[in-house]
């Protein structure tokens, strides 16, 4: 099974990546509804893959990202960033401090799950 973190502080968003996720079986999907709550998992759990927003009220995404790069047993972590910031310097920020890929808000379902796919390599099992 594929283990996939999604951090965003709209539940509403979180579901909804999730539902993208879902007809994916061999994805199990944990919820992180900020970034200091990203960093409290990532710190004791074991991900695949993590799905993030930029725009939280506690720690940033381009935060969790940098954490994340800086800690040697994540440093490989995919870090995909869905964010509604769509300017070329929030983008340029959060790749330069190692984001793997870059998504805005809206996405399509279809969109979202082939960056999770092409970010693990096409297998999930």
């Amino acid at each position: 099974m594929t283990e996939i973190l999604v951090v965003d502080d709209s539940k509403v968003m979180r579901d909804m990546i999730t539902a993208c996720l879902r007809p994916d079986g061999a994805i199990v999907v944990t919820h992180a509804a900020s970034g200091l709550e990203a960093i409290e998992r990532l710190s004791l759990e074991r991900f695949d893959l993590v799905v993030l927003d930029l725009n939280m009220p506690d720690i940033g995404g381009v935060e969790v990202v940098e954490f994340v790069r800086g800690q040697d047993a994540l440093r490989s972590l995919p870090i995909l960033v869905v964010t509604t910031r769509g300017d070329d310097t929030s983008k340029a920020a959060v790749l330069a401090a190692g984001a793997s890929r870059y998504m805005t808000k809206p996405f399509t379902p279809e969109a979202l799950l082939g960056a999770v796919h092409g970010l693990l390599g096409g297998a999930t099992a």
